[in-house]
C-alpha cells in the first residue's frame, strides 16, 4: 500500500509508539497526585513541555497541552471571544480556514459576534492589506491558517503579524497544524499570540496537541475543573501521549532538516506529471506552497470515485479535508479560489510525508493514469 493521505493523519513512528507504551506501562500515575508515581509522571510532563517548547521556539510556560488541532483552534477563538467580549465582538479570519476555525466563528456569529472572512486569489493567497482594511475599533482577534490543509497554500503570516503590531489590543492566532515540521515558523518574529499544533500531523498519536500562548496573553479556558495547565485546560494530562508527542516532534524536525530536499523532489515530480495529464487540473500553486500537499481535480469525474479507484490500485489519497470528506459538498477552499462546483467536486488531495519515496510517487502516477483511463472510458460509454 502507498499512503499519500498524510495531511489527514500520519503513521506514528515506531519509536513514538514504543515511548507511548513504555510510559503508559511504567508511569501511569496521575501527574497531579502527590505520591511518588504522580511525581514521576509530573517530571515526564515537565521534560516533554521543555522539549516541545525548545522545538517550537517558545518558553515552557507558553506551551499548553490539548487534545489536538480542533480543540486548540476552538480555545484560541472562543477563549479570546469570551475574555474580550466587553472590548469588542469582531473577528477577522480567512475564507480558506479549517472547519474547526470556521465553525467556531459561526457559533460566535450566532451569539452576536461579527465575523469578517478575507477573500483569496486564484492560488488561495490572501492580501494582508485586506486584513488592515477590515479592522475596526471592535476587532479583538485575527485568525489565519499558515498552511492550507487542502491545497497547501502558505499564507504570509509573518508579514501579517508585523502589520498587526499597530493594533496591540488585537490578538493574533495562527493555525500551524499543517505547517509543523514542514514549513518553519518563528512564533516571536511573526508576533503570534496563539498558535495551534496537532501531534498526529507529525507522526505522533491522535488525541494530542498543544497550543502556544505568548507570555502576557490571557484568554478564557473552555474546559474547567482540575486547574491543570495553569488553569487553561483542565483534565488529567495524557502523560504517555504527551511524551510520545515530544518524541514525534523531535524526530519530525530532524527529518525536516535532513529529508526536505527529497520531499521537494517528489512534489516537483508529481506536480510536473499531473500538469501533463489533460484529465487533471492542478489547484496547488507553484510558489508559496507547502512541500507535502498537492490538490488536483479529475475533470468530469467525482473526486470520491477517483479516490476509490486509486484505493483499488493500492494508493491511498483523499478528497478534501478529512473533517469534511463525508459532507459530499464542494470544497469551500476551492470555491473561495474561484473554482466552479463541477470542477471542485472532482478534487483529490495527495499529501506526502518524509517516509514516502520517489518510487512510490512513480507508482502513484501510473495508477492514476490507469484509473483515469478506465473511468473516462466508462463515463463515455454511459454518457
Amino acid at each position: 500500500m502507498i499512503y499519500f493521505d498524510n495531511s489527514a493523519t500520519t503513521k506514528p513512528y515506531e519509536a513514538v509508539l514504543e515511548a507511548f507504551v513504555d510510559v503508559g506501562r511504567q508511569f501511569y500515575g496521575n501527574p497531579s497526585s502527590l505520591h511518588v508515581l504522580g511525581g514521576k509522571a509530573e517530571k515526564l510532563l515537565t521534560k516533554a513541555r521543555e522539549q516541545i517548547a525548545h522545538l517550537a521556539g517558545a518558553a515552557p510556560g507558553e506551551i499548553y497541552f490539548t487534545s489536538g488541532g480542533s480543540e486548540g483552534n476552538n480555545l484560541a477563538i472562543k477563549g479570546t471571544a469570551l475574555m474580550y467580549r466587553d472590548r469588542g465582538k469582531h473577528i477577522i479570519t480567512t475564507s480558506v480556514e479549517h472547519p474547526s476555525v470556521r465553525e467556531a466563528c459561526e457559533q460566535l456569529r450566532a451569539l452576536g459576534y461579527k465575523i469578517t472572512y478575507i477573500p483569496v486569489n486564484k492560488d488561495g493567497h490572501i492580501d494582508p492589506d485586506d486584513i488592515l482594511h477590515s479592522m475596526t475599533d471592535q476587532t479583538i482577534l485575527v485568525s489565519v491558517i499558515h498552511v492550507n490543509n487542502e491545497v497547501g497554500t502558505i499564507q504570509p503570516v509573518t508579514q501579517i503579524g508585523k502589520l498587526l503590531k499597530k493594533y496591540p489590543k488585537v490578538l493574533y492566532h495562527v493555525d500551524h497544524v499543517q505547517g509543523a515540521a514542514k514549513v518553519p515558523l518563528d512564533l516571536h518574529d511573526s508576533h503570534i499570540d496563539i498558535c495551534t499544533f496537532s501531534a498526529h500531523k507529525f507522526h505522533g498519536l491522535k488525541g494530542n496537541g498543544f497550543v502556544f500562548i505568548r507570555k502576557g496573553v490571557t484568554i478564557a479556558p473552555l474546559i474547567s475543573g482540575g486547574n491543570q495547565e495553569n488553569g487553561m485546560r483542565s483534565g488529567t494530562e495524557n502523560t504517555a501521549g504527551i511524551v510520545a508527542m515530544a518524541k514525534a516532534f523531535r524526530m519530525a524536525e530532524e527529518k525536516r532538516k535532513s529529508e526536505m530536499e527529497k520531499l521537494l523532489e517528489i512534489r516537483t515530480y508529481l506536480m510536473n506529471e499531473f500538469k501533463k495529464m489533460p484529465e487533471l487540473l492542478v489547484h496547488t500553486p507553484d510558489e508559496q506552497a507547502a512541500p507535502h500537499i498537492i490538490n488536483v481535480s479529475c475533470v468530469g469525474l467525482k473526486g470520491e470515485v477517483a479516490v476509490h479507484g486509486l484505493s483499488e490500485e493500492g494508493v491511498i489519497v483523499s478528497t478534501t479535508s478529512a473533517c469534511s470528506s463525508k459532507d459530499k459538498t464542494p470544497s469551500g477552499t476551492l470555491k473561495a479560489m474561484g473554482v466552479s462546483d463541477p470542477v471542485a467536486n472532482g478534487a483529490i488531495r495527495i499529501s506526502l510525508s518524509y517516509e514516502n519515496t520517489m518510487d512510490e510517487a512513480k507508482q502513484m502516477v501510473d495508477a492514476l493514469q490507469k484509473v483515469l483511463a478506465r473511468l473516462t472510458k466508462v463515463m463515455r460509454r454511459n454518457g
